[in-house]
């Protein structure tokens, strides 16, 4: 009985023992920290490795994390200055520089950076109105940083960032700003659309003015060749009369030919005939009639050269006919018509 009664409390104390030397060593992780109160006071603050403490004496606190931390709020409501109530979610990235500030400085610093968030969001979005709110969220976060980072520094805390996620407008503001962007959009539009038809109309009126011009010079420079080309062709014919010298008999003979175009009008009910015409056509029948001398070559002409002076008398007989019904048609006409003296 002895025996199993010092056999049990050897078990006992050696059981004691490892308990005792497992308490007095504490691994601590990389960039974590804990904190150790000795008999009811604050003592020291456990690195990161193998650290040893008094058993039953020393009372070791849960582990500090000393990394960045992201703590996202959830959406709170917050006036504006004119009146309006918007929900603004924010994010928070801070830092536990001192383990015993935010161990005995703050009861629970997580709920601190929290509702010193929303304050201070509050007091910054209440000085200023719906759209000023909407468009300077940078100034909003330098703001909350730098109030945070003051007041959670002797907390042992270190406020790195601030960022709004979010700010929702109530649904009321967001249909009328929708209406408004689209107003917006309709008018640029329209100036757009404005602008565009402005521009067609006038690079439409430069063509035109472009085309009238160019379509005057080249009216201008045609008819300026055409006037050269007739100039030249008056100067030609007017230089071959007068290299060919034409006899009065010629001239009579075409003054017969242009005769006959003096009546072709469908309203030349009355018409002049000229004194000139019966001599003109007496000249020809007289040019037709005489006879030219045979020359040595003529004797001895061709049955070709008898055929042409034979269409030449055919010819003179033709205008002595012509003559002859002029003169009938004067003798006709009476007085309705007649030579000219």
């Amino acid at each position: 009985m002895e025996a199993t009664a010092l056999l049990l409390v050897g078990v006992v104390v050696a059981l004691l023992a490892v308990f005792t030397v497992v308490q007095a060593v504490r691994v601590v992780p990389q960039a974590r920290a804990r904190n150790v109160e000795r008999l009811g006071r604050y003592h020291r603050t456990l690195q990161p490795g193998l650290n040893v403490v008094i058993p039953y004496v020393d009372r070791v606190y849960p582990v500090i994390d000393l990394r960045e931390q992201v703590v996202s709020f959830q959406p709170q409501p917050v006036i504006t200055e004119d009146n309006l109530v918007v929900e603004i979610d924010t994010v928070v990235y801070f830092q536990v520089t001192d383990p015993r500030a935010a161990s005995y400085e703050i009861a629970n610093y997580l709920q601190a950076v929290e509702q010193l968030t929303v304050t201070t969001l509050r007091n910054v979005v209440g000085s200023m109105d719906l759209e000023k709110t909407l468009t300077s969220r940078d100034m909003i976060n330098d703001q909350l940083r730098g109030v945070l980072d003051e007041a959670t520094g002797k907390w042992g805390l270190r406020v790195n960032h601030v960022e709004i996620k979010a700010i929702d407008p109530p649904q009321s503001i967001k249909d009328a700003m929708e209406k408004q962007m689209r107003a917006e959009r309709d008018k640029r539009a329209a100036i757009l659309g404005a602008e565009g038809q402005r521009q067609a109309q006038i690079l439409t009126a430069e063509g035109e003015k472009q085309s009238a011009v160019l379509r005057a010079e080249g009216n201008r420079t045609a008819e300026i060749l055409k006037a050269e080309g007739q100039s030249r062709a008056i100067d030609e014919v007017f230089q071959a009369v007068h290299r060919n010298d034409p006899d009065p008999k010629l001239l009579a003979y075409q003054y017969l030919q242009v005769l006959p175009q003096l009546a072709q009008g469908p309203g030349n009910t009355f018409w002049v005939i000229p004194g000139e015409v019966t001599s003109a056509l007496q000249g020809v029948s007289r040019a037709f009639s005489e006879a030219l001398p045979q020359s040595p070559a003529t004797r001895e002409e061709s049955s070709g050269a008898r055929a042409d002076r034979k269409a030449a008398d055919d010819a003179a007989k033709a205008a002595e006919a012509a003559a002859a019904a002029v003169a009938d048609a004067v003798q006709t006409d009476g007085g309705t018509s007649g030579p000219r003296p």
